[in-house]
């Protein structure tokens, strides 16, 4: 059995629980790797002006390297981002560490949880989930909610 490994350059993070959650939720049976990048609202702004053209601190931002994977069982047979003969390369996620203050303290939970929440919610976005129709968020939040659930994580 694979497992996924989330790797932040910056931070020595401990999220081995969130990605085996996330990991085995999904069903997956490869390697997986996803990259994890912190900012400050400045950054993430102009990150997220220049990505999407929307001109506001945003919270979570996620960069896929595959496309059309929902709900897909990923194969390094059939995937073109494998690094190192070893992992599945799915994707980046931009989080703002200032927005992630923010809101932990306006939904009064704590930094960690709320920082957890925006890591699953953008690993989502890296296998394929979307929320941009109302069927799509229903899909994307449910399984979402599956892997909350599954480490205590309410919001």
């Amino acid at each position: 059995m694979g497992k996924l490994v989330l790797e932040c350059l910056e931070k020595k993070l401990k999220l081995k629980k969130l990605s085996d959650a996330v990991y085995k939720t999904l069903n997956q049976k490869e390697n997986i790797k996803a990259e994890i990048v912190f900012s400050n609202s400045e950054d993430m702004q102009a990150l997220n002006k220049s990505t999407r053209g929307v001109d506001s601190v945003t919270d979570v931002l996620s960069y896929p390297s595959l496309d059309g994977i929902l709900g897909e069982v990923l194969d390094k047979k059939k995937c073109r981002t494998v690094m190192d003969g070893k992992y599945i390369f799915i994707g980046s996620i931009g989080l703002c560490e200032d927005k992630i203050l923010e809101q932990a303290k306006e939904l009064g939970h704590s930094f960690t949880e709320e920082r957890d929440y925006l890591i699953i919610h953008g690993l989502m976005h890296l296998f394929g989930y979307d929320h941009m129709s109302d069927e799509e968020e229903k899909v994307m939040f449910s399984r979402q909610e599956e892997i909350l659930s599954a480490l205590s994580i309410t919001r």
